[in-house]
Formats: structure tokens, C-alpha cells, sequence
């Protein structure tokens, strides 16, 4: 009887013990990696970051942040999903991932940097793309054109009329991708219109230069012959169109859309050297 006592005293832990949930470990996530996609962004591009986790919690909430603004991620089991919109070339960018668990723990990952980079410009689809020479002075206008799918800063860009220095762009001006940047104002009647005058009705030679000085596009009407400006044409009252944008060439409309995209149609000009 004493010893089924002692067996019946050693069983019963093991009996208890049995009846009894193993408590699960609370703890924090790992986040054991942070990715973006695509890994060399440019302007164009929305990125997206991966955290992926692990963990016995399960995972509540995770937040990103880049540059200090906070968006919210998608939790999927361990996986962790959040969007960077587009942002501006040679923007530098640090990502942080926060992540909370059901246990109340938030795991913070270590930072990770990226840069925005555009490819160089491509310089030959930069064009002049409109003239405006009638009107009064602080209406005359050339308009220049983005052929390429990026923004194009202007910073440097040069424009000579006659051979002499006209215009240089600064920084912040810009072309957006596809479109036009109108430089309003001749004899500088306005802040960042080009210098000397522009006739609609005299030979002229207008060049875009890039910043390193090589001329990448030009507008010619007439010749120089004594002198650009000396030659005396007819008289176009509405403006020199590049049909269609940025390709075409320089074609008279009847009136100008500096500022916006050119018409479709126009007639030629024999004075204009295409």
C-alpha cells in the first residue's frame, strides 16, 4: 500500500502538469529585413518597402517612415508593405519601419537610405519649340520643349539671339517631362524674360545651348548678311510653332499658345531655315 502511495505521489505532477497550457513567450518582432522596389528609383518611380518579419506575436500595426512623414503599412502575416510616392530627382531618402505586436511590443528597424536619380538628360530632345515676336515687348516670348520622359532642370542653359547672350536659366526653373517652359518678356521688361528684343519681321538666329556650352538647338529666319536683325522679312503677326512639338518643324499659326502645347496645324515659312 505504501509503495502504489509513492508512485500514485510521483504521477501526479506529471497528471497536472499535462492539464496545464504552456504559457507562449511573449516577446518583440524581429524585423529581420527591409527592402525597396526598385532599388535605383527615379522621379518617375512610387517605391515600395518590404519589411519582412519574425515572431510568435502575431502583428497589429506598421508604419513607415521616410524623411519624417509617416504612412501607414499593409500587414500581411509577417509581411509588412508600405508606398513612397514620387519624389523629386537627387532627393535623399532614409526609411524606418516601426512594427507593433499583440503583446504590445514595437520593434523599430534600422535606417535605410536611398537616392532618387534620373538618367542624364538627353539634350537632343530639349528644344525651341515656339516664338512669339509681335505685341508689345513684355509679350514676346520663346517657349522651350521636353521631349524626354523626365523633368529637365534648367539651371545653365543658355539662349543666344544675334550671336550674344540672351537669357540663362537659374535654379528651380524646370521642364516637366513632355512639356513647355515659356520665357515671357524681351529687353528685359519682365524679371526673367530674355534680354535683347525679338522682331517679327527681321532675320534672326535664336540657340539653345546646354550647360556646358554646346549648342543643341536653333531657330533661324532669314540670313545675317550685314548683320543678323539687318534683313527686312514679312511680317509674322502671330508666331513660329514647332508642328508637331518638340519634332516638327517651324511652322507660321495665327496665333501663339505660349505656355501650352502648339496647334496641329500651320503653314510654312521659306524664310525659316529648317
Amino acid at each position: 500500500m505504501k509503495k502504489i502511495l509513492s508512485l500514485i505521489a510521483i504521477a501526479l505532477p506529471f497528471l497536472f502538469s499535462s492539464c496545464v497550457k504552456d504559457a507562449v513567450y511573449e516577446g518583440p518582432t524581429t524585423i529581420d529585413n527591409v527592402s525597396i522596389n526598385p532599388e535605383a528609383p527615379t522621379s518617375n518611380d512610387e517605391v515600395t518597402v518590404t519589411a519582412t518579419c519574425s515572431g510568435l506575436q502575431e502583428i497589429t500595426s506598421a508604419v513607415l517612415t521616410y524623411n519624417g512623414t509617416a504612412v501607414n503599412m499593409t500587414v500581411s502575416g509577417m509581411t509588412c508593405t508600405g508606398i513612397i510616392p514620387k519624389l523629386a530627382d537627387k532627393t535623399a531618402v532614409t526609411v524606418v519601419v516601426t512594427v507593433k505586436n499583440s503583446a504590445g511590443f514595437e520593434t523599430k528597424s534600422a535606417e535605410k537610405s536611398y537616392k532618387v536619380g534620373n538618367p542624364a538628360t538627353d539634350w537632343t530632345k530639349v528644344k525651341i519649340n515656339e516664338l512669339y515676336g509681335a505685341g508689345a515687348d513684355n509679350e514676346k516670348a520663346i517657349e522651350l520643349y521636353n521631349g524626354t520622359d523626365f523633368e529637365v532642370s534648367l539651371e545653365g542653359i543658355t539662349l543666344f539671339k544675334d550671336e550674344e547672350l540672351t537669357w540663362t536659366g537659374i535654379k528651380g526653373e524646370a521642364i516637366p517631362a513632355h512639356g513647355v517652359f515659356a520665357i515671357v518678356g524681351a529687353k528685359g521688361t519682365t524679371e526673367r524674360g530674355f534680354s535683347s528684343g525679338l522682331s517679327a519681321k527681321k532675320s534672326v538666329l535664336i540657340q539653345l545651348m546646354d550647360p556646358n556650352g554646346k549648342e543643341v538647338d536653333r531657330f533661324q529666319r532669314g540670313e545675317k548678311g550685314e548683320g543678323w536683325g539687318s534683313q527686312g522679312l514679312s511680317n509674322n503677326s502671330g508666331s513660329w510653332s514647332r508642328i508637331p512639338d518638340g519634332s516638327g518643324k517651324f511652322m507660321i499659326t495665327e496665333s501663339h499658345s505660349i505656355g501650352s502645347l502648339n496647334a496641329s496645324s500651320g503653314k510654312d515659312d521659306p524664310t525659316v531655315v529648317q
